[in-house]
């Protein structure tokens, strides 16, 4: 195999590759993805030919017409295997981290008080519902029950927007590793994440578990951003404030 059919057959496969790790939770489904790697592979080949007529890299057309026509007919082959429900199931894209375990009743009457906080069960959850919990406790936990469920919309408001990650941690972690980069000052400042105050993680992990079992969003007018009140960032100047609950300012990024 030649240096160029080895490009072009290692971005043929690379969608298949990457897809458990990185493709799936962009709510990708599989079908799609046979999809996007024909597109890509169609984009290598020209990227080929183009090079190719560049700088003269010699390459044979029907080789690689052949190639084509072998890799495809190994997709087709192996989609007519599949059952019909199997191939319900892979049309479906993955739910994301928002999809409501239930709606309880009472989630019409919230009340942001202490009292009503205090009345709801123990909190547990997925890896989801535990970085909500742990970004309230580092981020709103001297806030009152009601800024702490500000907090807890701006980052679902995000969740549902199409201008950051589609899950709970990938929101919470965005630029985490990078200087300047984090989107929550707890996930870069080097301080190690501790938590110290079981009874108030215990109490922001109940407005997170009430949050994500589809608690209404209705504090923020659709926040996207927060900052607390002693501080000054540039986007706030742009941005149109929303809201101040207690200790912070909200505002709404522009659509």
């Amino acid at each position: 195999m030649g240096k160029l059919d080895e490009f072009l057959f290692l971005v043929y496969q690379a969608p298949h590759l990457v897809a458990p790790a990185s493709v799936m939770p962009l709510g990708l489904s599989m079908l799609n993805l046979f999809r996007i790697s024909r597109a890509f592979y169609s984009f290598a080949l020209i990227l080929a030919g183009f090079i190719g007529s560049t700088v003269g890299v010699a390459a044979s057309g029907d080789r690689i017409e052949v190639r084509v026509a072998s890799l495809l007919k190994s997709d087709r082959i192996a989609v007519s295997k599949l059952s019909e429900k199997r191939l319900e199931k892979l049309s479906l894209a993955p739910k994301t981290s928002l999809t409501p375990v239930s709606r309880p009743h009472d989630f019409v009457n919230v009340e942001y008080t202490k009292a009503w906080i205090s009345e709801r069960p123990a909190p547990k959850g997925d890896a989801q519902w535990r970085c909500l919990a742990e970004a309230l406790y580092f981020e709103a936990r001297g806030e009152t029950v009601k800024g702490q469920f500000a907090v807890a919309e701006v980052i679902l408001n995000r969740v549902k927007s199409r201008k950051y990650p589609n899950s709970v941690c990938g929101v919470i972690n965005q630029g985490t590793g990078r200087k300047y980069g984090c989107q929550f000052t707890y996930t870069c400042d080097g301080i190690k994440e501790v938590i110290s105050e079981p009874r108030a993680f215990s109490r922001v992990g109940k407005v997170a578990r009430a949050m994500m079992d589809g608690a209404p969003r209705r504090l923020t007018g659709g926040a996207t951003h927060y900052h607390t009140k002693s501080v000054n960032p540039r986007w706030a100047r742009v941005f149109p404030r929303t809201s101040t609950i207690g200790y912070h300012h909200f505002y709404k990024q522009n659509s």
